[in-house]
């Protein structure tokens, strides 16, 4: 019982420093001598990158578990403070678990013991911590990792629910922490599993708010102003303005059937998803996976702190672009990528010949 109520009283106490943390955030978002000093400035040159390239590929990630049993399962997490290029010829100082942008890709069953393991090396300026939306528990495991840089924490949770769940950081101010990257997925796979597929990918959404406008060169500072006031610089897949596109795209073949694992960390804005050209054969909606999925979906609407699975079988090749359809998102901010499919053609499902819009665009 007594640590039942210490539990509960650590989780209100941290709850009620977010609470004023943000009560702060706001003042700070109202406009004042030194936020309009501040927007004279002109950003310096781009740092030197600890991190070549901040975008997780969207093929990392675990295979299916194959085991209809329950398990203990170890997972790590490190928390990195690192500088990378958020776009060509800028850079920006991210918050990371494991280095890149989302966190790792964890799979466990249903049934399972996780024992969590979060390290905060001495460099890094910041508490850090992680919630589990997966994990019956006060915080979702953030009471137990309130982590000091230089110390290591852990908890072990019982994994209860079958579904796809987003986790992130919960050390104040929380939507400074994972506006700068500190977020990921894990799916808790049923006692069965899930039907075969031939590829599956892994991609996030989040929002990022920089002093200055994307496209600026140089070093980007954070602004915790626009935070305040949901006004983001960038909207991105995967921690990188069009990071899934050209050499980093999603490749898969005709005939195949893909599975994508999407979800949004945020801190801020939902995503409308939308394949352009695609449609989702089969979508578990919020990451339910016993419900029946729908079907012939063509945009989902996915919270920020939430995550769903699409099934898309893929008739004819071309480049199918991935995007948020607030479609400002997509050309202005950067949540943007392409699904490239190749094969034979299917005219009998799709021809045409290939046209060239006034800004050299096609499709949306």
């Amino acid at each position: 019982m007594e640590e039942t109520k210490r539990q509960f009283f650590t989780a209100l106490a941290i709850t009620l420093v977010g609470v004023i943390a943000g009560i702060l955030l706001a003042r700070a978002a109202l406009p004042s001598a030194t936020t309009a000093a501040a927007s004279t400035e002109k950003p310096g040159a781009a740092k030197q990158v600890d991190v070549a390239y901040i975008s997780r590929a969207p093929t990392d990630l675990p295979p299916p578990l194959n085991r209809n049993y329950p398990a203990t399962v170890d997972i790590y997490l490190e928390v990195r403070e690192v500088v990378a290029e958020i776009d060509n010829g800028t850079t920006f100082t991210f918050w990371t678990y494991n280095g890149q942008v989302p966190g790792p890709f964890f799979r466990v069953r249903v049934g399972d013991t996780v024992m969590v393991h979060l390290k905060n090396p001495a460099s890094n300026t910041m508490f850090h911590s992680v919630d589990f939306h997966a994990v019956t528990g006060p915080g979702g495991g953030a009471v137990s990792t309130q982590t000091p840089p230089g110390q290591e924490t852990s908890f072990k949770f019982k994994a209860l629910h079958a579904g796809i769940f987003v986790y992130h950081c919960a050390s104040p101010h929380i939507a400074q922490h994972i506006s700068k990257g500190l977020y990921g997925l894990i799916l808790v796979e049923p006692e069965n599993g899930l039907p075969p597929v031939d590829r599956e990918f892994y991609v996030m959404q989040g929002d990022f708010y920089t002093m200055w406008p994307a496209g600026t060169k140089g070093h980007q500072k954070f602004a915790p102003e626009r935070v305040g006031f949901e006004d983001p610089s960038y909207v991105l897949f995967n921690g990188r303005f069009r990071g899934l596109a050209g050499e980093h795209a999603l490749k898969a073949k005709v005939g195949e059937t893909i599975r994508l694992y999407f979800g949004v960390g945020g801190p801020n804005l939902a995503s409308s998803f939308h394949i352009i050209g695609e449609m989702f054969d089969r979508l578990y909606t919020q990451g339910d996976l016993l419900s029946p999925p729908g079907r012939s979906i063509q945009t989902t609407l996915v919270p920020p702190g939430a995550a769903v699975a699409m099934e898309v079988h893929l008739e004819v090749p071309g480049d199918f672009i991935l995007v948020d359809h607030a479609l400002v998102r997509a050309i202005e901010k950067g949540a943007l990528g392409t699904l490239t499919v190749e094969g034979p053609e299917n005219p009998d499902i799709y021809s045409g010949a290939k046209t060239q819009g006034p800004s050299g665009g096609s499709g949306h």
